[in-house]
């Protein structure tokens, strides 16, 4: 056994988008540091989630286009869509990435150690196997969540599958019941659907993306309804049962109970923190239903011990996390950095049509109390969405009624995720609707629409 300790100015628990970047960070400061993973850089993200989904969308993407070609004045036939190679092509992508994670990391002279981190004492941990110690002053723990079990589902990664399965998974089925509708749900069943399977979406809310805009969820189910997509909403799965292959999901809805046959169901509802095996026991850090709790600077309640990501609950998105990792680190580093507004954090869909948004949808705004002006503007009206033939949506916008801040933008069509970043900046500036309207768009653009929304709130769009 080694009893040699390397010590470190910070150590970092996990490599996803949260744990990588403050790793970068952290080496860009000058500070000795080590990371620590005990699967593959990049966390599941890179790897399982957000990267190889997103490429697999664009396959389906590029297939509807093929599929739809004869709007276009083109005739195609005898297409073939091969599912296995669009998966062979999102492992390429995820391999390019995380290969350039690790260039990276060495660039920036962080130690990389392979193997599950666990905590000896509040500043010195373990790298299993092997048993390599680190001592160091500061801690970030980054090492995230996994589907949550549940009760009444036994997932088998066969039949009842997660979207860590379907990643893998080179065989379509014919049909698949997705449990959970919100935005993994929606993305899988976009995915699948435009493959010809047939897909049911089983929610336990009232309607889909259930923490959208109202309208997003009415006009992305009557979307989704167009390709043959079936949604239960109020609905929940009793039961599930498995005879050779086949699975019975017994659903019971506001109305009625029913039975749905299909090859594969995929849970696409809810996480638990992976706080339980990092021997987090042997600190005296503070935990809420296994997530960690934390301050706006990303510290626990003990000193020198920081998390972020998926693992604190607050709000599980990547580009999230990597924002907490620069304010942990620079916390460390003594450095000030503003505090994060979660309520304000963007949020992209990216089936067909893209969702985006940000900040209180209508119906919170009104809840708070707050009286607002509403703009709208649809798709249908936009000269660049006729010309891609990409019409369905609208781009709407939340404002205070006295003076037009902006409290939330929802957007639902044609590469709204890109419009995101003008609509948060806008925000970030304190800009007003009156200034989102009064600023020159190219024409013709989508994001047009965002500024045409913008004069909505005051019924001066032109162009509707």
């Amino acid at each position: 056994m080694d009893n040699q300790i390397s010590k470190y100015d910070v150590v970092i628990m996990g490599s996803g988008p949260g744990g990588y970047v403050a790793a970068i960070r952290a080496g860009q400061l000058g500070m000795k540091t080590a990371l620590i993973e005990r699967s593959e850089l990049g966390g599941i993200c890179l790897n399982w989630g957000c990267i190889p989904s997103k490429s697999l969308l664009r396959n389906a993407e590029v297939l509807n286009l093929i599929n739809e070609a004869d709007k276009f004045g083109i005739k195609v036939s005898g297409v073939e869509a091969d599912f296995s190679k669009a998966i062979t092509r999102s492992r390429e992508v995820v391999g390019k990435l995380t290969r350039g994670i690790g260039h990276l990391l060495k660039k920036n002279n962080v130690d990389l150690y392979e193997g599950s981190g666990l905590f000896l004492t509040e500043n010195t941990l373990v790298v299993e196997p092997g048993h390599t110690k680190l001592e160091t002053d500061n801690v970030v723990v980054a090492t995230g969540a996994r589907q949550r079990d549940l009760p009444s589902i036994n997932i088998d990664g066969d039949v009842v599958i997660t979207s860590r399965h379907a990643l893998e998974l080179k065989t379509l089925p014919k049909s698949i019941v997705i449990i959970g509708g919100g935005a993994t749900g929606a993305e899988f069943a976009y995915l699948y659907r435009s493959y010809g399977v047939e897909v049911t979406i089983v929610e336990m809310m009232d309607r889909i993306l259930p923490q959208e805009d109202q309208d997003v969820s009415v006009q992305l189910t009557r979307s989704f309804a167009k390709t043959g997509i079936s949604i239960l909403t109020s609905s929940q799965v009793q039961s599930i049962s498995n005879d050779n292959g086949t699975a019975l999901v017994a659903v019971k809805t506001e109305s009625e109970e029913l039975k749905i046959e299909c090859e594969k169901i995929l849970v696409a509802v809810g996480v638990q923190p992976n706080s339980d095996q990092i021997g987090l026991e042997q600190t005296k850090v503070d935990t809420e239903n296994g997530f960690i709790t934390i301050d706006d600077q990303m510290k626990t309640n003990v000193d020198g011990i920081y998390a972020i990501g998926d693992i604190t609950g607050k709000l599980l998105l990547a580009h999230v996390a990597s924002e907490q990792a620069i304010i942990a680190i620079e916390n460390i580093a003594g450095l000030d950095h503003a505090t994060l507004d979660y309520s304000l954090m963007p949020r992209a869909v990216y089936c067909k049509p893209q969702v985006a948004s940000f900040g209180l949808t209508e119906a919170q705004a009104k809840a708070k109390g707050i009286e607002v002006k509403i703009g709208k503007f649809p798709l249908s009206a936009s000269g660049k969405a006729l010309a891609l033939s990409e019409t369905e949506g609208f781009i709407k916008v939340v404002a205070g009624a006295e003076i037009g801040d902006i409290l939330g933008v929802h957007m639902i069509g044609a590469e709204v995720t890109e419009l995101l970043g003008e609509a948060g900046m806008t925000k970030m500036l304190e800009g007003t609707t009156s200034e989102l309207g009064s600023l020159v768009h190219p024409h013709p653009t989508i994001s047009e629409c965002l500024k045409e929304a913008g004069l909505a709130t005051e019924n001066l769009a032109i162009h509707m």
